[in-house]
């Protein structure tokens, strides 16, 4: 009997109270027996801890662990530490998953082979009870595709669109502190890894806009654009030196793994 592969949720929260309930809401139907959705909040001091303890005390497959305090990048680190699926899944607090999320990625990765899936999103405000959809596509917005140097001069992944292979970890951690966003250095890596990643033309997820979360579709003036990139590329071939090291192992591994 084949064993049927593990799945684990990587969210990280802070003073996320207003919106947090309805993302768990729409993980949770959506994940096996065995799989795991781990929160890593960060310090939160409104309504976000009681609002999770709540789920959790409804269902054991929620892991709460306190987050160190050292901004979103570490928070993510944090969360992807005390994951144990063999594939990981990451979450912002405040989205809407769809209802066949997990199941259209994972028939991706396994028709695809690729080492990282990234889907499409629809990007909404909420006004007064309203929802408002002000991207229709956000693959379109960014201009969305596979490649490593087209998404380390202009980013075209978003993490909470994000799912990969948990042998993936073994090269993206530790994210660096200096890099700007650690969506665009798991996806990059992973782009590298295995030739390509795998941009999956469904949309599965409502991107929640709004005054407080981290953006994913900022823009810099030139110079902190020039310098994010710079900072980006010393530590990607820094990293791609050291996996080249254990490469003969690392695929030995996925390939057991994998078949």
């Amino acid at each position: 009997m084949v064993k049927k592969p593990k799945i684990s949720v990587a969210m990280v929260s802070y003073n996320g109270g207003r919106y947090i309930g309805e993302q768990i809401a729409s993980i949770l139907p959506q994940l096996g027996e065995s799989d795991e959705l781990v929160i890593s909040d960060d310090g939160s001091t409104d309504q976000t801890l009681p609002v999770i303890r709540e789920y959790q005390g409804r269902d054991a497959r929620i892991r709460l662990v306190e987050g160190p305090r050292k901004g979103i990048k570490k928070n993510v680190e944090h969360a992807l530490r005390h994951t144990k699926g063999d594939y990981i899944f990451l979450a912002d607090q405040d989205d809407i998953w769809a209802p066949d999320k997990v199941k259209e990625v994972m028939g991706a990765f396994a028709g695809q082979k690729a080492m990282a899936v990234i889907h499409d999103a629809a990007v909404f405000e909420e006004k007064d009870g309203v929802r408002n959809v002000t991207i229709d596509s956000f693959f379109q917005f960014r201009g969305s595709r596979a490649g490593v140097f087209k998404n380390m001069l202009k980013n075209s992944y978003i993490g909470c669109c994000m799912a990969f292979r948990r042998e993936l970890l073994s090269i993206a951690l530790p994210i660096p502190g200096r890099i700007e966003m650690h969506d665009q250095w798991i996806g990059v890596l992973g782009d590298y890894i295995a030739g390509k990643s795998c941009f999956l033309q469904k949309k599965l997820l409502l991107y929640r806009r709004h005054g407080e979360n981290n953006s994913s579709m900022e823009h810099y003036g030139i110079g902190k654009m020039l310098r994010n990139r710079l900072v980006f590329f010393s530590y990607f071939f820094v990293r791609i030196l050291q996996f080249q090291q254990k490469r003969r192992r690392f695929f030995g591994n996925f390939k057991k793994n994998n078949g």
